[in-house]
């Protein structure tokens, strides 16, 4: 219970939604962060009558709770797959990050459940940061996530470049540009993905607009390009996200690249370094499904 309170308000960032989401009295979850807080010796959360945050402390173990959390669910489901007498069946765990683009996931799947039907294909969302003990410990089999630093005992694969797109509102005056410097954006209030899902990401973005000589001025951070999209809607500020994450044109905004120095990213395929025929063959067919995109785009 401490791990999933803890997880839940680090996503949240509200004691109040968290309990709702866990199905759980408020109470009841505050407590089960105070005894994880009191098991490590240290907060894992800067609380005020306004606001929740994370501290350095939550934000370094937030990765760590999430693989252990998704190791242990798959602990019980392989736990009642054995009691069930399915012992044939081997399963592959495919973790994928926010803010990837899913339609390759989505085109590959049912090819690799074709290929090799006696395995049990499990999706996972799961951070690159997590991923990346996830794989080495062997407890995933393979990734999709976003190029950062401290990828090692892992082996990485480039999948596609993204740009950083820029989501504006139709009556805002930067509207009008086909493409958007990070000097343009510069003290802007800008919304775009937590730290804790996207680090890479997030540095990422820093740099462009550390190279650029620009004020990164982030103000809000959500879980998901549809939420992004609501609050530049609503007027909040400007979007950022990644081309691949976008599936759709938001009514009333405007998508708009990014340009200049480290305004894109590489989205990876991630494997363990001796990865089973299953992984190997998934990873090969996202490899051929992006060179296709790739190829017809141009």
């Amino acid at each position: 219970m401490e791990l999933e309170a803890f997880v839940a308000v680090a996503e949240e960032l509200h004691f109040g939604r968290a309990a709702a989401r866990l199905h759980r009295g408020q109470p009841t979850v505050s407590d089960a962060v105070r005894r994880l807080e009191n098991t490590l010796g240290g907060r894992l959360f800067h609380r005020t009558s306004r606001k929740v945050s994370l501290t350095e402390l939550g934000e370094a173990l937030l990765p760590d709770a999430r693989a252990t959390l998704a190791q242990l669910r798959r602990f019980q489901q392989r736990g009642r797959s054995l009691a069930a007498g399915d012992q044939a069946r081997t399963t592959l765990v495919v973790a994928h990050a926010e803010y990837t683009g899913h339609q390759l996931l989505l085109r590959c799947l049912p090819q690799l459940r074709e290929r090799f039907p006696d395995v049990t294909i499990v999706p996972e969302a799961m951070p690159t940061t997590a991923q990346l003990p996830a794989l080495r410990a062997e407890t995933i089999g393979l990734g999709i996530g976003w190029a950062t630093d401290g990828i090692s005992g892992v082996t990485a694969r480039v999948l596609s470049t993204e740009r950083f797109m820029a989501l504006v509102p139709e009556a805002h005056p930067l509207a009008g540009h086909a493409e958007l410097t990070a000097s343009e954006l510069s003290t802007t209030a800008l919304l775009t993905w937590p730290h804790q899902i996207n680090s890479g990401l997030c540095d990422r973005l820093l740099a462009a607009f550390h190279i650029g000589g620009a004020d990164l001025r982030i103000i809000r951070t959500a879980d998901s390009v549809h939420a992004i999209a609501a609050h530049v809607a609503a007027g909040t500020g400007i979007g950022i996200t990644v081309e691949s994450a976008l599936d759709h044109q938001p009514p009333g905004l405007r998508i708009i690249p990014l340009t200049g120095p480290s305004t894109t990213a590489d989205q990876v395929v991630l494997t363990p370094t001796e990865p089973s025929d299953t992984a190997t063959a998934l990873r090969d067919l996202l490899l051929n499904a992006s060179a296709e995109l790739l190829s017809t785009d141009h």
